[in-house]
């Protein structure tokens, strides 16, 4: 195995200081030109690299951000985690990358981990199990920052990133009322999740805009597994009879869609969907939602890991809350609508 140069090895072999070549390395202009030329020339033949662990350590830092998703394997936390890479790699800085498969008590021992150990902060989406958050209360009272995003809880006071999914409704809702639907249902997320009471508040809100009746046989909620789902469609058919559903997101969608089809609906003409998330695997679909609200979750991840990242560097001041909201964007694409 080789041996790890260091800089008392650099300064052993150039007989100076290990001080001095710390800051000819930092290019401090204490140290002379040929100083820092020597000093450079060496480390590049021992191929010298500095430590970053030994850096944290000076800085009272480990360099270690703690990002805890419900699944990686969906699409859309897959591009949270991308964005949150970009700035945490440019500042030096390692993901610790943790899932609760959407269950409050991995969740819960997850975060009881991070708070007995040391993490620079964490990134944080919530289980849709999750009706209690003591566990990230201990967090912020360890004076660990605390980023939450795209799922947030109620009455937690930290920092936030999201995307307005009410407005995402609203808008969701009132383009399928503009092109004729009068029975619009929701197919809506669990009752824990502050993201399905959005979706709610925006599609009664587009429905009493376009003078559409409320009705509770519209509006069903799923625990987003395919059973449930199942289940909760089967009901909307034998007793809703609706023209177009907006679903909670696009796997949702997929499901209730396949459901429809086993019972002899034809998609976008019996009834038509419109969803959340604008995965890519919908434009592959012969027939897709007629339209996707976009959440930007790359962006929802960098700007959550930025945050983070400069309350580390003291860029911002912890205590000043970030509350970011992000604007949703409906994606229709021409080639899913015929002629309404």
């Amino acid at each position: 195995m080789k041996e790890f140069i260091t800089i008392k090895e650099i300064a052993r072999q150039l007989r100076i200081a290990p001080s001095t070549v710390s800051r000819a390395l930092q290019d401090s202009p204490r140290i002379s030109t040929q100083t820092k030329q020597a000093v450079r020339k060496l480390a590049d033949q021992l191929q010298y690299f500095p430590s970053i662990t030994a850096r944290n350590l000076r800085q009272g830092k480990t360099g270690i951000v703690a990002v805890v998703l419900p699944e990686i394997r969906e699409n859309f936390f897959s591009e949270v985690v991308n964005g949150i890479e970009e700035v945490v790699f440019a500042a030096h800085s390692t993901v610790a990358l943790y899932q609760s498969h959407d269950r409050y008590d991995r969740e819960k021992q997850i975060l009881e981990t991070l708070a007995s150990n040391q993490v620079d902060g964490v990134l944080l989406s919530v289980a849709k199990e999750s009706q209690q958050f003591n566990h990230i209360q201990r967090l912020l009272d360890r004076r660990i920052p605390v980023v939450l995003l795209d799922r947030i809880p109620p009455k937690i006071n930290t920092h936030q990133v999201e995307c307005n999914m009410e407005k995402g409704a609203f808008e969701a809702t009132k383009w399928l009322a503009q092109r004729g639907f009068q029975r619009i249902a929701l197919l809506n997320g669990p009752q824990p999740l502050v993201a399905s009471e959005e979706r709610y508040r925006g599609y009664v809100k587009a429905l009493i805009e376009a003078n559409l009746s409320v009705e509770n046989s519209l509006i069903k909620r799923v625990d987003l597994t395919t059973a449930d789902i199942t289940e909760k469609m089967n009901q909307l058919l034998d007793s809703a009879r609706p023209d177009a559903v907006l679903t909670f997101n696009d796997y949702v969608a997929l499901d209730a869609m396949q459901v429809c089809r086993s019972r002899g609906k034809r998609i976008n003409q019996d009834i038509s969907f419109v969803s959340f998330a604008n995965l890519p695997l919908t434009t592959y679909l012969e027939y897709p939602p007629l339209a996707s609200v976009e959440q930007h979750p790359y962006k929802i991840g960098f700007t959550a890991a930025d945050i983070l990242i400069k309350i580390n560097d003291g860029t911002l001041n912890g205590s000043e809350l970030q509350k970011i909201v992000l604007e949703p964007e409906l994606v229709v694409s021409e080639g899913r609508i015929k002629e309404l």
